[in-house]
């Protein structure tokens, strides 16, 4: 089955969760999803999971391989972090007529659409992003180790952190500080877990703080108050205004709406969409530069 590149797109969103392939096809969606794709953790293996997806979204929309690869396609990887490992996925999977850039403009683009507005991702890692007439400014993204401030692994490091400050009497013991410590067999076991957990095993320490916080555990809204400042400062630095929409994606972002300035709230929105809808979004503008 051949279609012409005046009425299929392809789009890839990929990255420490998941990988979702999809393609638009005369008004209908396509969709396969297969496992994580980080392309500057593992190029080979998130090539390996892209090819896959390709492979079922030809063989669950009946088109030749061949064809998805010569189509217009936004592909949003995690891991893209510039021109030289975006070319060499280009090569590696064949595509012709590609914009390959990391994972967060399909994001924005999903959650506001074009709007303008002011996006806060708050996951397991976490960017802010600003959407002014079509252009986007960025800031975070940069990982666990030199940022992902007020993301699920911050807020889990930063209480596991504050329950040793308790147990040294330099932060008042409270519930979650009490609970940390026990469930983690003392200062030695919050220490041992530390040395080893990846982020996302500081992200599930996240809920109990959301948790707490909503309890009115004084710690836990010490926290939450801090991603909170954090957001809210970086979005004025981006150049966010009043009355511009915000939309807080991810897991923990919505926990941050009670704590953010009074400015801020009026304009908390729902998102529009994924960030596949916003890869394929983008994916049909450059169909039409190609036209």
């Amino acid at each position: 089955m051949t279609e012409s590149r005046n009425s299929a797109v392809l789009a890839v969103d990929g990255g420490g969760t998941r990988c979702r392939v999809a393609c638009e096809v005369n008004g209908v969606i396509h969709c396969v999803e297969t496992g994580t794709a980080n392309v500057s953790t593992n190029f080979d293996a998130a090539l390996a999971q892209i090819r896959a997806g390709l492979e079922a979204l030809s063989r669950q929309a009946c088109i030749e391989g061949a064809d998805l690869r010569d189509w217009p396609a936004f592909i949003g990887l995690a891991g893209v972090t510039d021109a030289v490992i975006a070319g060499r996925l280009r090569d590696a999977l064949g595509l012709t007529c590609a914009r390959i850039e990391d994972d967060r403009p399909a994001a924005v683009r999903g959650a506001l659409g074009a709007q303008d507005g002011l996006i806060a991702h708050c996951g397991t890692g976490s960017f802010l992003a600003v959407q002014v007439d079509g252009a986007m400014r960025f800031a975070g993204g940069w990982g666990s180790v030199l940022g992902d401030e007020a993301s699920a692994q911050w807020v889990g490091r930063r209480a596991l952190s504050e329950a040793l400050c308790a147990h040294d009497g330099t932060q008042v013991q409270t519930g979650l500080t009490q609970k940390l410590l026990s469930d983690l067999n003392g200062p030695a076991g919050v220490v041992s877990f530390a040395g080893s957990a990846t982020p996302a095993q500081f992200g599930t320490l996240a809920p109990a703080v959301t948790s707490a916080a909503q309890a009115g555990d004084s710690v836990a809204v010490e926290i939450l108050k801090a991603g909170a400042d954090y957001i809210a400062e970086i979005a004025k630095r981006l150049g966010w205004q009043s009355g511009r929409a915000i939309c807080l994606t991810g897991g923990i972002a919505g926990h941050y709406a009670p704590y953010l300035p009074d400015e801020m709230q009026p304009a908390i929105r729902a998102p529009q969409g994924e960030p596949l809808a916003g890869a394929l979004a983008m994916a049909k503008e450059i169909r039409h530069e190609h036209l």
